[in-house]
């Protein structure tokens, strides 16, 4: 059972972890003169190192030992990480191609994605409110789609995958850290084996890099974990649905930064699209707020 406490932290982890997402194409675009790939690699190699040193300063080595020591826990994180592998990668590719609105789409489409995964397994109830608000934000994304004129797989892969590892990892037992940990390390070796044993490129010896590039390779590791943890600590805090609302933090930061400062075009479906999910949003959280307050009377009468 979440207490308020509890649910005020779900709010502030959710809230920072979306900002510093909805941020991150300024960190990739930093860097896009790097492949891709090797940015994913970077990002598993460092977020590796960058989490052991959190682990050990906060002594927590035993919360990592206890899920290693469960062989279906360690399974489930095997598929958690290649999903979040998957994108990872799709999302860097993404942004540095010139597609930061299609990456933008999927992490819209992503919390009708949560709202409908957690209705359907964690029998989660919405009010009528909050079915308005989803109607407006689906009515929203399907004008959105329809706009493109071709099933947008970046969007719907991007939607698909962190809808699904955001639902897998409410469902275990794992703490945020020790958790984020063990997907690192399972995705370590193949990250490895690209760096060394695939064809090298003009950035893939650090030793030749300038030294400023080379922090920036590096900070990967802690522009990947910080959102990660505060992502799965408000999942552990807030119901799915709820949680589905703050993720479009994130995509309206990225679709200013594509429209604003990277010139990618802003068309009158967009425009709609934009007005419709924030409509939305809007309504979701004057509704929260209503009901917040009716339980806060009754639990006084009471």
């Amino acid at each position: 059972m979440t207490t308020d406490s509890s649910v005020r932290q779900g709010y502030l982890y959710a809230t920072l972890a979306f900002i510093m997402w909805g941020l991150a194409p300024i960190y990739f675009k930093s860097i896009e003169h790097v492949d891709a790939l090797e940015i994913l690699v970077h990002r598993v190699i460092w977020s590796v190192v960058f989490i052991f040193i959190v682990i050990t300063v906060r002594k927590n080595w035993h919360t990592v030992r206890k899920v290693l020591g469960n062989p279906k826990l360690v399974m489930m994180l095997v598929v958690t990480a290649l999903l979040l592998g998957f994108n990872w990668g799709l999302f860097i590719w993404a942004v540095n191609n010139g597609y930061m609105l299609d990456a933008s789409l999927g992490y819209y489409i992503n919390p009708l994605l949560n709202v409908f995964l957690g209705m359907l397994f964690l029998s989660e109830k919405l009010r009528f409110g909050q079915k308005v608000a989803v109607l407006l934000a689906s009515t929203g994304v399907i004008i959105q789609l329809i706009s493109f004129g071709s099933f947008p797989y970046i969007a719907m892969s991007l939607a698909c995958s962190f809808a699904i590892y955001g639902l897998l990892r409410k469902k275990m037992a794992v703490d945020s850290l020790p958790g984020i940990f063990i997907e690192s390390l399972i995705l370590l070796p193949i990250a490895l084996v690209y760096w060394f044993f695939l064809e090298p490129s003009l950035t893939s010896n650090m030793l030749g890099n300038t030294w400023d590039l080379n922090l920036l390779l590096i900070a990967a590791g802690i522009v990947t974990t910080l959102p990660l943890l505060s992502f799965t600590g408000a999942a552990k805090r807030l119901p799915y649905s709820t949680l589905g609302f703050f993720q479009y933090i994130g995509p309206s930061l990225m679709f200013t930064l594509a429209v604003v400062f990277y010139g990618e075009e802003f068309d009158v479906e967009r425009a709609v699209t934009f007005a419709f999910i924030w409509g939305a949003l809007l309504l979701f959280t004057l509704d929260s707020l209503k009901a917040s307050k009716t339980k806060r009377v009754a639990a006084t009468q009471g």
